[in-house]
Formats: structure tokens, sequence, C-alpha cells
């Protein structure tokens, strides 16, 4: 037996912020997932973020998996050196983004991240955030390159994006690839709205990945949606 996916992605602007810094990827066709968060309180969040995803967007697979992975780390190695250089030109003093993605092979999937933008893994019921938050235990009111985790979120500062340092490390992590397995990738706009056992709940509707994401939405919009909000679901299936 073989696994195969479906997936479905969306990102909103929010009720608070005048403008979307996120941007998100849905290459089913390459088995590539991507959410990028830019980094609100400076300039130019928004193009970060667009292009991290443009440049994700571009790639092709070939060869093995560890081929495709050290294409996209190389593809935001260079995002990384381009922004660094763009914020020197604009003078300010960080463009930058987070950033959370999934590949998938047929034998386990592979999530990498910068920052605070997650993948959660939801089996059996059970909801496991496969990422960690590169944030560093400070007081809320403590502010690092524009981003305060607020309460409620958790506590701490962010101290890893994409154009911040000069050389970017990607932090990853591996998962199985089981039939009725479910992945969500989500900007801190989710997870500041919604609690785990929400996103649980979401990810255990009898629905596909466009109503689950719906769903979400409809939570998070109900409530002060604070920042933009942006989300990629992807279920893995029998075939």
């Amino acid at each position: 037996m073989t696994t195969q996916y479906c997936s479905a992605g969306r990102t909103e602007t929010g009720k608070v912020r005048r403008r979307n810094e996120d941007a998100i990827l849905v290459r089913e066709d390459v088995g590539l997932w991507v959410v990028a968060d830019g980094l609100g309180g400076h300039s130019d969040g928004d193009f970060a973020s667009a292009l991290i995803v443009e440049r994700l967007g571009a790639l092709t697979r070939e060869g093995d998996v560890f081929d495709f992975i050290a294409a996209v780390e190389d593809s935001l190695q260079q995002v990384n050196t381009e922004l660094r250089d763009a914020a020197v030109v604009r003078q300010t003093d960080v463009i930058g983004s987070t950033v959370a993605l999934l590949v998938h092979d047929p034998q386990f999937l592979l999530c990498g991240w910068v920052g605070d933008s997650r993948v959660y893994m939801q089996e059996n019921g059970a909801l496991t955030q496969l990422t960690r938050d590169h944030v560093h235990g400070q007081p809320v009111d403590v502010t690092h390159f524009g981003r305060r985790t607020p309460a409620g979120a958790g506590t701490g500062v962010l101290t890893r994006a994409v154009g911040v340092d000069e050389t970017l490390h990607l932090d990853w992590a591996v998962a199985g690839n089981r039939p009725g397995m479910h992945f969500l990738l989500c900007s801190d706009g989710i997870n500041k709205e919604l609690s785990d056992e929400e996103l649980s709940a979401a990810c255990r509707e009898q629905h596909g990945p466009h109503q689950q994401i719906e769903h979400l939405f409809a939570l998070a919009l109900e409530r002060r949606a604070r920042d933009n909000i942006s989300a990629v679901i992807v279920r893995l299936e029998a075939s």
C-alpha cells in the first residue's frame, strides 16, 4: 500500500493588520507545502515572505528527497542573503520572515522551520507539535526583530528568521507516512487565536482539507484575529 495526499491552504489579513505579510505555498506536484510569516514592525515583511514562496515555488524535484532538501536549503540561504542586502540598500535594520515547510517522501515526511511558524502532526486523535519555536524566554513586553510573543502563545522573543543572520540555519524533524495522518502548517496568527484542542478538533473532522481549513479560519475570524492568519493542511491517504 502506498500513501498519497490531498491538501489545501489559505491566508488572510485578519482584523487588525492593514496588510498581509504572510504567504503560503501548496505544491502537491512536488510534495512541498510552505507557510512564511514576514516580520511585523519592519518594512517589507510581505516582500520577504513572498520571496520565500516564489523561490521555493520555482523548484523542480529531481533526484532523491535529500537532493530536494538540499535545493530547498540552498534557495532559502540565497533568499536570506538577498534580504540582508536589500535591508542595507533600503536603510532598514531587518527585512525578514519565518518559514515552516513540509516535504513528502514515500517513506516519511520532513518538516523544516526557522522562527515561530509551526508544523503539527495529528494521528489517532493525538496532536503533536513537530516544530519548536525559535524564541528565547523573555518578558512579553520585550521585542526582537519586531516580533513579540503575546500572552497565551508562550512567552519569549523570536531569535531566528530568514534575513537576519549571515548564515541561515534550518531545523528539521522527521515524521511517519501513514494513511490518516494530518499535518497542519500555520503562522503564529493561528495559534494566537486557537488552542491546541481546537486545532486538533479541526483536523479530526470527517471532511477534506478544504473544509477543515474553512472551519479553522471561521473560528480564528470569530476571535480578535490580531495578526495575519495562514494555514495549510495536508492529509495522507491510502491509494
